[in-house]
């Protein structure tokens, strides 16, 4: 149970509820009602049950999210965001569109996925615009960072298929270490030589047609391993001081829990992303922006700075409700404990990956699938009866490049 201790006679000036629906009014409120009132607001759109009493309100958290309920909230916090970006999307939406196939073309074509590593600032603007297309929020990490942009060389002019992002792995996280089998050592030593997935999807028209699959099968590839060595090939990390130029596995979790992308995806008779665990739903995306300011703006009336650094990320937003949580006499523990849980996926690129991760043996024996290998096999498994379903067809060859928006 989380307390939210609120001003008296709350019901008659602050809220008001008809129908279990309810209408909160901020205007004129101090800025400690006003975030007490965005927090309960927040919480309430993810449906956690209230409880009203003489001088406080009581909220439960549900015992599991559904599927909508994440995506409704989701949906809050990436509008948010889109409409902060909103003159810049819509400066560079046309970039988007020319990059793009109409449905009818694709149908012609014999699908050649090709990888482009963005470099220019041209293929980094591109891959942006794209990424705000995602039904999660727009994220960022820091550390080391790949982008890569897959392009359809079966058409003339080359559209973009999907897009992929591998980025430097979290330091520490429970389920994944205790899967892999690390301690505080191992982990420090050879969490170098693996990256974790925080965008991998398809673009329309090619997401009808299962193009996130594609794109999850080409993160298996030898081609992404050697992208990866050749910009790693000469980087030393400042922690560990070892070179971080081998990648022997990759790890991404899922949006909505168990994953209808990864779960079942095999190359010939092996699971490409193996299910390793759950995240324990530790975090600050259920709470949407606005409260988030709300709060900076708290602090800084009480004179408290809470340093962001680069890289501090989350994190960083966890101290703002930490702090803020003190100053308000509620659990923020409670507060953070209570997000989203995400399915964790490991995807190997050795056949000893983690053998090689707990230092049990020194010579990696990659997996070497090729990128036209695992192409041909996701045709045969998941395309070619994909693209005969009438309804698939149907939406497919409704879309233009001229419609897509964000």
């Amino acid at each position: 149970m989380l307390q939210l201790a609120l001003s008296k006679n709350i019901h008659e000036k602050t809220l008001s509820k008809t129908n279990h629906d309810f209408n909160f009014q901020l205007e004129n409120k101090p800025i400690e009602e006003r975030v007490r009132i965005l927090i309960l607001r927040d919480l309430i759109n993810l449906n956690w049950r209230i409880n009203f009493n003489d001088s406080k309100i009581e909220i439960y958290p549900p015992d599991n999210y559904d599927k909508m309920t994440i995506k409704n909230a989701m949906s809050i916090k990436r509008n948010e965001i889109i409409q902060k970006n909103r003159k810049w999307i819509d400066q560079n939406i046309e970039l988007a569109r020319e990059n793009l196939a109409n449905g009818f073309d694709l149908y012609d074509s014999k699908i050649k996925p090709v990888i482009e590593v963005c470099d220019t600032p041209k293929q980094h603007k591109l891959f942006k615009i794209f990424r705000y297309y995602w039904s999660s929020p727009y994220s960022e990490y820091v550390g080391r960072r790949i982008k890569l942009i897959i392009r359809d060389y079966g058409l003339p002019q080359k559209p973009v298929i999907g897009i992929a992002a591998l980025g430097s792995p979290i330091i520490h996280i429970p389920e994944r270490d205790d899967w892999i089998g690390w301690n505080l050592s191992t982990r420090t030593e050879n969490l170098v030589y693996t990256m974790d997935a925080y965008v991998i999807g398809a673009l329309p028209p090619y997401n009808f047609l299962l193009g996130g699959k594609l794109i999850s099968y080409i993160l298996a590839s030898k081609e992404v391993r050697k992208i990866y060595e050749k910009k790693y090939s000469d980087k030393i990390t400042l922690i560990s001081k070892r070179r971080a130029n081998k990648l022997v596995g990759i790890f991404t979790t899922s949006l909505y829990g168990r994953s209808s992308q990864y779960n079942r995806l095999k190359f010939k008779d092996n699971l490409l992303y193996v299910p390793i665990g759950e995240t324990k739903g530790y975090g600050t995306l259920h709470l949407s922006d606005e409260t988030i300011n709300a709060m900076l703006e708290l602090l800084k009336s009480k004179n408290i700075l809470i340093n962001n650094n680069f890289g501090d990320g989350p994190s960083w937003i966890m101290r703002v409700i930490r702090t803020a949580g003190d100053l308000l006499d509620f659990d923020s523990n409670f507060l953070l404990r209570h997000s989203f849980k995400r399915k964790i996926y490991y995807l190997s690129h050795a056949k000893n990956s983690v053998e090689y991760l707990n230092n049990l043996s020194s010579k990696i024996v990659y997996n070497n699938y090729s990128l036209n290998q695992l192409v041909v096999y996701w045709k045969k498994r998941w395309f070619n009866n994909r693209k005969l379903n009438s309804r698939v067809e149907n939406d497919v060859k409704w879309f233009r490049k001229e419609d897509f928006y964000i």
